[in-house]
């Protein structure tokens, strides 16, 4: 039994209410923490992309900096770094932004929850494909500086984990964001 239908499965005998019956208070209560989950999710997953991105990215153009020899490779890595922590601080001020937009009825907090869902979807996913760009770029540079093919490998491996790892966890935005979107259309018909 899901949540939806243990919410509706209501009995009251002393007030003579219909064996199925929404009670509002629970539901709203249950759409405010998902909303909450959301939001706490959604923060959480910006600030530690901002902080990893821009870190990396201070590091590689740090190293590339040191070396005696620079690596073209290394340069792009860190923009593309760079760039990443700038798409994802620009998603998160538009992110907050849109949240005014919403009023605090039981409708307008499951509107909330789910567009907040629909970004965390929408982030992962492209933060899953930003694995790709900063992989190659990475392979280059162990190529273009003559390190050992067994790092290169060790790299492969590592940027190929994290694409799956990265797929696992966009599942579950999938499915958190599923679930909103039956409840809506539950509360809908």
């Amino acid at each position: 039994m899901n949540e939806f239908e243990e919410l509706q499965l209501l009995w009251d005998s002393q007030n003579n209410k219909p064996m199925y019956s929404i009670n509002e208070n629970v539901l709203h209560h249950r759409i405010l923490t998902k909303k909450k989950q959301a939001y706490h999710i959604s923060n959480f997953s910006e600030l530690l992309l901002m902080i990893v991105n821009g870190g990396a990215g201070c590091f590689v153009l740090g190293m590339n900096f040191s070396n005696q020899t620079s690596s073209i490779a290394m340069y792009l890595l860190a923009v593309w770094m760079f760039a990443s922590t700038l798409y994802v601080m620009a998603s998160r001020i538009r992110r907050i932004r849109g949240d005014q937009q919403f009023d605090r009825s039981l409708q307008d907090d499951l509107q909330q929850a789910i567009a907040m869902a629909s970004y965390q979807v929408h982030l992962s996913q492209i933060m899953r494909w930003n694995i790709l760009p900063i992989g190659i770029l990475s392979l280059l540079g162990m190529w273009e500086g003559g390190k050992s093919i067994w790092i290169a490998v060790s790299i492969l491996v590592f940027f190929i984990l994290a694409h799956y790892a990265g797929g696992w966890e966009h599942s579950i935005y999938q499915r958190r964001k599923r679930e909103l979107e039956l409840l809506q259309s539950k509360l809908e018909s």
